[in-house]
Formats: structure tokens, C-alpha cells, sequence
């Protein structure tokens, strides 16, 4: 056993504690009433959600820009508890297509949240490495190509986030008082290289060693330990704000690189109009974690940190940012204040594909000596 996986050695873990009542502590936070006045029923939570929505959306966000240091974790605020609630009962359009794709045109992505200082929510973003053949140097989510047909989305997303940031496959070797969460599926996105990309999004938990304590702080070490042949670099971003066309304003002491936040155009994707949104996320209030120098993405880290001294801020765009958006979509309850596609994922665009022919199995799949993971 190495050092890395006795220090994740599933004795130490904790048992989960059962979930808490979101809808009626976010009730609580916000003095709204669980119960109908005068009739003595109580309210279901999407009713309390809802109250708790327009509460929010009544409210000016300001000094919440949402930015802090990547290394640290919180106890969720009554906003984002009811972001979460929405993404649990999101139930994506079945996709019957899928269970006939082979498996070299299945892939997953993992849309992984976490709570920072503030309780507001935040989504883990990576740099793909300069050795890949396909996106290099291109911000994403940790994903890739399935190994067979028996997997899973969320055990293709969980499987490929090992390889890539080093979270735990299994949820025994996640060190308490931590804990992964499986959301929901949002419906599949059509990469270039067509495959069908499920986007699974899952929260990250610090929950409370006692109810005296506040929740812990994560090390910097908790989330990244990267991969050096898959990722350049590994960074977040503020996750309400893949709705706004501005960044969210800044903490007390912070102050926002120069640049916009977003910028997006109209394109056609096999004779669909497909909106291509960039965003450009902020990265000199954060740590970036980035790979040792001594390998080919060191390079490219090394152009990561000239970018980021001369900017400061890292590019999400292309499939990542209509994930991105949909996801924000579904956990806020809110349409985004840029132009966007009206529907979630690109379910016409991929049976057009289909109808195409270009997602049989037309290659075999290449065995690779090296052990290259197959990726997207």
C-alpha cells in the first residue's frame, strides 16, 4: 500500500450521515414558515424552494463574487442548498440511443461542486494536457471515453476524475469527513470528435465532525493531484455565474482582472444553430494548481502562468461552457441573461448524427501499449 492510499485507507472513513432536511433549513435561514398558516399542513419542499427562490432573487447580490481560495471548503448557504435540491430532482428526457452506441462513441464528464468559505457553489475545471491528441490545452471537465458498455456515465466520469485529478473512484477511499454525491445526469452534448458525452454533475461534501464545529477546510491536496499525462493545470470558477454576462462582484480587498467575463457568438452545428459561449474565469483570487516542469504540460503550465500573470484569467468555452450553462440552468431556476439555446443538450444535434451514420462503429477501437487512457 503507498503512503497516498494508506492516508485514504477506508477504516478511517466515516459512515455518512443520513441528508438533511435542505428545504426546511433553508426555510429556516430565510424566516419562512414550513407550514400553511391556518390549515396546520405543511408546505412540500419544492413550496419552501420556491419561497426560498423568490426570496434570493429579491435580493441584491452584492459583495458575493463568489472568489476565494480554491483550497477551502464550507457549509452550504441557503442558495445554493436550493440549487442542489433542484439538481436532485432533475430528471433528464430519456435517450434510448445510447443503450445501441458502441462503446468508443460513449463518453462522460464530471461536473464536480463544492461549497467555498461562503457557502456559495463552485465547479472544478481542468486544463487539458498538451499531450493529448484531441483539445490540448483546452479548459474542461474531468471526462473521457467509456472502457466498455457496461459502464455507467457516473462510473465513466468518476473513473476518468481519478485518472485525472486524483479523486477517489471509490467513495471508501474518500478521507472523512468528506463525501461524493451523484446528483443527476443532464441530457448528452455531441462532441466534435462525435461522441456522446453525458454530463454527470455530483457534490463534493464537507460535513460537519460535530454539530459544535463549522465544517472543514480542504487542503489544497484534496482535490488535484494531477495526472501528468492528462492535465495541465486545475482551477475553479464561481458557479452561479455561468447565468451572467458579467463577472459577480468582488469581495471586500479583491478586485477583478482586466477583461470581460463573457463573449459569445451564433454558429451552425450540422445545420442546428449552436451558441458557442466563452467565458473567462478569473483565476488571480485562486490557487492554480498546475504539474511538476519536468514533462511536456509543465510546458504548457508554463504558458498557463504567463497567461494568467498577463491576464489573469483562463478561457472555458466550446462544449464546456454549454454544459456549463445548463447545468446553472437547472440547479438556479433561472434563464442566463446571455442568448442561449432553449433546449439542454444537443439531443437533435446527436440524432442527426445518428441518421448520418457517424456514430457506428466504424474503427476498431486502438489498443494503446502505453496504457493511454482513452479520452475524448
Amino acid at each position: 500500500m503507498t503512503q497516498a492510499e494508506a492516508s485514504l485507507d477506508p477504516l478511517t472513513v466515516a459512515q455518512p450521515e443520513p441528508e438533511p432536511n435542505l428545504a426546511t433549513e433553508a426555510a429556516a435561514a430565510l424566516d419562512i414558515e414550513s407550514d400553511v398558516p391556518g390549515t396546520g399542513a405543511q408546505h412540500t419542499d419544492l413550496d419552501v424552494l420556491d419561497q426560498v427562490q423568490d426570496v434570493l432573487r429579491s435580493v441584491t447580490y452584492e459583495g458575493a463574487s463568489l472568489y476565494y481560495d480554491a483550497s477551502t471548503m464550507a457549509a452550504l448557504n441557503s442558495f445554493s442548498a436550493a440549487a442542489l435540491a433542484r439538481l436532485r430532482s432533475y430528471k433528464p428526457p430519456p435517450l434510448p440511443l445510447w443503450d445501441t452506441l458502441p462503446a468508443r462513441r460513449r463518453a462522460a464528464i464530471l461536473v464536480l461542486l463544492y461549497a467555498d468559505r461562503w457557502g456559495d457553489l463552485r465547479v472544478v475545471i481542468t486544463m487539458r494536457a498538451a499531450s493529448l491528441r484531441s483539445f490540448s490545452g483546452h479548459a474542461a471537465l474531468p471526462g473521457g471515453k467509456a472502457d466498455n458498455k457496461n459502464e455507467t456515465p457516473y462510473q465513466i466520469a468518476r473513473r476518468e476524475a481519478h485518472e485525472e485529478i486524483g479523486l477517489p473512484m471509490d467513495d471508501s477511499r474518500i478521507p472523512k469527513p468528506f463525501r461524493i454525491e451523484q446528483l443527476c445526469n443532464l441530457p448528452p452534448v455531441l462532441a466534435r470528435t462525435h461522441l456522446v458525452v453525458t454530463p454527470c454533475v455530483a457534490f463534493l461534501h464537507a460535513d460537519r465532525l460535530s454539530p459544535d464545529e463549522p465544517a472543514p477546510l480542504v487542503e489544497e491536496s484534496m482535490i488535484p493531484r494531477l495526472d501528468a499525462r492528462e492535465v495541465a493545470a486545475v482551477f475553479s470558477a464561481p458557479f452561479y455565474n455561468f447565468l451572467k454576462t458579467e463577472d459577480l462582484p468582488a469581495r471586500p480587498g479583491e478586485v477583478h482582472p482586466p477583461g470581460p467575463w463573457y463573449q459569445g457568438e451564433w454558429i451552425s452545428y450540422k445545420d442546428v444553430p449552436w451558441r458557442v459561449h466563452n467565458f473567462y474565469v478569473p483565476v488571480n483570487n485562486q490557487k492554480v494548481s498546475k504539474p511538476r516542469r519536468a514533462s511536456t504540460q509543465g510546458n504548457l503550465a508554463e504558458k498557463l502562468e504567463e497567461e494568467e500573470e498577463r491576464e489573469g484569467r483562463f478561457r472555458v468555452w466550446g462544449m464546456t461552457g454549454r454544459v456549463l450553462v445548463d447545468a446553472a440552468r437547472v440547479a438556479y431556476g433561472e434563464d442566463p441573461e446571455m442568448e442561449h439555446n432553449k433546449s439542454f443538450g444537443d439531443v437533435d444535434i446527436v440524432l442527426r448524427a445518428a441518421e448520418e451514420g457517424s456514430l457506428g462503429d466504424d474503427k476498431p477501437q486502438k489498443k494503446s501499449d502505453d496504457n493511454e487512457p482513452a479520452k475524448m
